[in-house]
């Protein structure tokens, strides 16, 4: 299995599901109609309280919850707002505009025409002048009326233009004189027909898109025709990934106790298409030195590790933020995969995601806790939640949410299986993660869904 251990006692993400069964099977009882209703509120992890090796389990944060605990914490704050940036139309994508788009120039800058035909003044017959006009070149002598003059889309119209004649509902007889085909179009034509006048879509000066805007290709190509050359956004988020465990091997089949590493390929990637700059990969043994160091060094503003939040043995990262004096904000969740998530604040500019080591687990922590961070560090806009009904039933867990992998088809969002903690066979095909609450769902029941990156319309998808 291409999986991390999650060491320690509160490893028990695999054994939470089966306890869940049991509990159904030893309570058959008849679901009420409807969603059961979330348990009670459980008390939070207080802020600034101290990591340590208590039963955090009892005081997990309620999904939701975390979520809008992480949200927060990205937002401006002690730490004053993230400076702006000027960049490049090419490197812009995915970014959020710091400073509104103001139009630099008219839209169109001139008078334009809009389908190839003839420019024509006056009303016809009209004699066609030999040159033609194309797209990119200077302004046209002015036409009289009964003149006419080839154009092509996109060109200067000439001035003292009546209307632009496209080319389908023009012919021209044996003496080059130009005629209306009434076959095929209209009997006269109308004062500025086909002409896209300047200053239709924009004036100079106009506001064209506000503070927040998400830098999409659309918005890209409305920067580039109001005449930019750079666009002043909120910069990425610069976040770091230390890869924790003995028994991780980059290469190679598994063997003698050792796995393959899952989440050292997998989070990077992840995480640039939810918007950040990965800045560095270490993979760092069951080291506690080692860690410490890792965490001390780095000038990320966002820290991700992988497995080691539990209280076991070789578990570090509780100590390790200990030691470093930061303020847990989230110190475990209730979701299931992915109990022993943390959020941490190290200091006003950076933050730790401690992740489970298990790979769907470690997925679950990404969306919960490192989503809503970066986002709310690159200012984008939250996506507005949907729902849709589940065709297949789905268990919930007896006390905590529960996030299973789905593709969507047709009108409904299909379960799918290889949906345990340690597995990603079932998130490797899936479209989105459903949000079943701790009543489950019934087949047609509309369900929350988190949409994966990549199998959404967000931007700043980017692998490389």
């Amino acid at each position: 299995m291409t999986a991390h251990r999650t060491r320690g006692s509160q490893d028990a993400d695999d054994l939470d599901v089966e306890e869940a069964l049991a509990l159904v099977r030893e309570n058959p009882g008849p679901r009420p109609p409807g969603r059961a209703p979330a348990p009670a509120p459980e008390r939070a992890t207080a802020p600034g309280e101290r990591a340590a090796a208590p039963d955090r389990r009892a005081h997990a944060t309620p999904w939701a919850e975390a979520r809008a605990v992480a949200e927060r914490a990205g937002r401006p704050g002690r730490a004053g707002r993230r400076a702006p940036v000027s960049v490049t139309l090419d490197a812009a994508l995915g970014l959020t505009l710091a400073a509104p788009l103001t139009a630099l120039t008219d839209l169109p800058s001139f008078d334009t025409s809009a389908m190839d035909g003839w420019a024509v003044a006056g009303p016809g017959p009209w004699d066609v002048r030999e040159e033609g006009v194309l797209a990119g070149r200077a302004a046209h002598p002015p036409l009289t009326d009964g003149e006419a003059v080839r154009i092509a889309t996109g060109a200067r119209v000439p001035p003292d233009t009546t209307a632009v004649l496209r080319s389908e509902h023009g012919r021209t007889d044996t003496a080059g004189r130009l005629h209306l085909d009434p076959a095929h179009g209209p009997r006269t034509v109308a004062q500025g027909q086909d002409i896209r006048p300047r200053g239709q879509e924009c004036r100079s000066g106009d506001q064209l898109l506000a503070v927040g805007t998400l830098v999409t290709p659309a918005v890209l190509g409305l920067a580039s025709a109001a005449g930019y050359d750079t666009l002043t956004v909120v910069p990425r988020p610069r976040a770091e990934v230390l890869v924790l465990g003995d028994e991780l091997l980059t290469r190679g089949l598994p063997h003698d106790g050792l796995i393959r590493d899952a989440l050292g390929p997998m989070l990077p990637p992840w995480l640039r298409a939810l918007g950040a700059d990965v800045v560095s990969v270490r993979r760092i043994g069951d080291d506690a030195e080692a860690l410490y160091e890792a965490i001390a060094s780095s000038g990320a503003e966002v820290v991700v590790t992988t497995g080691g939040t539990a209280a076991g043995p070789v578990d570090h990262v509780h100590p390790t933020l200990h030691r470093l004096g930061a303020e847990l904000l989230v110190d475990g969740v209730g979701v299931r995969p992915g109990h022993p998530m943390l959020l941490a604040r190290i200091h006003d500019h950076q933050h730790l995601v401690g992740l489970p080591g298990n790979p769907l687990a470690a997925v679950s922590g990404l969306l919960t806790l490192a989503e809503p961070l970066l986002r709310s560090l690159a200012a984008r806009p939250a996506p507005e939640p949907y729902t849709m009904p589940l065709r297949d039933a789905v268990q919930g867990h007896p006390r905590d949410t529960r996030l299973v992998p789905v593709v969507l088809r047709g009108d409904h969002a299909v379960p799918l299986h290889y949906n345990g903690p340690a597995m990603l066979r079932g998130v490797a095909a899936a479209d989105a993660l459903a949000v079943v609450l701790t009543g489950g769902a019934r087949p047609d029941e509309e369900t929350e869904l988190l949409d994966l990156p990549w199998a959404s319309s967000g931007i700043g998808v980017c692998f490389t």
